[in-house]
């Protein structure tokens, strides 16, 4: 019986070695959070958390098996793997769906987002890129890098959904931050983007996207039409206080004044419920996360996996930051979900497939002599 027993331990060990304990643990506790969240902001609907869960499991399988990929195998993939992700964001053009656009591919059985390929396969393409050409990058590659970028980003905000499309640029920029590029690249980029401002509130924004960004300046200017969102949010993370008003007793959600309850907004429900106690836990989490990731990437020893690892640990903090912005008023709404809580099965099995990235760094580093 010990004889089995410990072939057993022995088979498990070497099943989930090359999974980053800490992280995991931080990862699951997230989800945790979402579900109970979820299942609060769903209207106590055990289906919508069965179904949230069930993405979750995949997203770990993806974790896993990703985790026990070298860093190696996936460099000498990555340009594929770019290849390939940008063939679902021209066809979304033809075929998808969406309220504002077509964001969608729809398969049947559930909703594909092609954008949320990107999140992964950009970074991974970038780092590629830049260890290819050598860091600090010199002016040709870092042109190179930016037509990289700039490609799938492009693709995206012709879907419209421009959101995802700076969240995916973000992910590449940080590659060419850790790479060694100077600041002052940074703020030349900053610079154009704000001259060229006028010109897309007139040729490139659509009629929605105005609204949100002149109801992020002004939201008391239509209480109940376009600043409602806002409004509402606010009302509900305020009515939290301290402690919060109770698992299920949010009265904001399940009243229906908060929209968005379980996706984009679902992190005002969390406030208001667990009050200031459960927002702190719950980002505490969140630079757990984001500080392991960045603390892998500086034992990594491998220009590819460093750079991987850093900008998929710094694009989590951007998604956090630009959600939690956007349902405290501080940032326009943008439709970013809040990682592993809001409710959506693309967007936790890309994140979690990055985690998987990311621990395979950690399993697969050279041992330091």
């Amino acid at each position: 019986m010990n004889v089995i027993l410990r072939w057993l331990l022995d088979l498990f060990a070497r099943f989930v070695r090359t999974l980053d304990w800490p992280l995991c643990a931080a990862l699951v506790m997230l989800m945790g959070i979402g579900l109970a969240v979820l299942y609060s902001a769903g209207g106590q609907s055990s289906q919508m958390v069965l179904a949230q869960a069930a993405r979750y499991g995949i997203g770990l399988g993806a974790m896993w098996l990703l985790s026990r990929v070298t860093p190696l195998r996936l460099r000498s993939i990555t340009p594929a793997v770019y290849g390939l992700s940008l063939l679902p964001l021209l066809l979304v053009l033809f075929i998808g769906t969406g309220r504002h656009g077509s964001h969608w591919i729809d398969l049947g059985v559930f909703y594909f987002q092609p954008a949320e390929l990107m999140k992964l396969s950009l970074p991974m393409m970038a780092a590629w890129y830049l260890n290819q050409a050598g860091t600090p990058p010199r002016f040709g590659h870092v042109l190179v890098c930016v037509l990289v970028i700039a490609v799938p980003t492009g693709l995206i905000m012709l879907q419209p959904d421009l959101g995802t499309a700076m969240l995916v640029a973000t992910s590449g920029a940080f590659a060419l931050y850790l790479a060694g590029l100077s600041w002052w690249w940074f703020a030349a980029a900053g610079g154009a983007v704000a001259a060229a401002a006028p010109a897309a509130w007139f040729w490139l924004l659509m009629p929605y996207q105005k609204d949100r960004l002149l109801t992020f300046l002004d939201p008391e200017n239509d209480p109940l039409g376009a600043g409602w969102n806002i409004i509402q949010s606010k009302i509900a993370i305020g009515a939290g206080g301290f402690a919060g008003q109770g698992w299920g007793q949010g009265t904001q959600s399940h009243l229906n004044y908060v929209p968005e309850h379980t996706t984009d907004f679902i992190f005002a429900v969390l406030s208001e419920e667990f009050g200031w106690l459960g927002v702190v836990v719950t980002l505490a989490l969140y630079l757990f996360v984001i500080g392991r990731c960045l603390w892998i990437a500086s034992e990594a020893r491998d220009g590819y996996a460093r750079l991987l690892a850093g900008s998929l640990g710094l694009a989590m903090f951007v998604y956090v930051i630009v959600n939690g912005g956007m349902i405290s008023g501080l940032l326009p709404v943008v439709g970013v979900p809040m990682p592993l809580l809001s409710y959506g099965g693309t967007a936790a099995v890309s994140l979690l497939a990055g985690m998987g990235v990311v621990m395979s760094v950690h399993a697969h580093r050279p041992v330091r002599g």
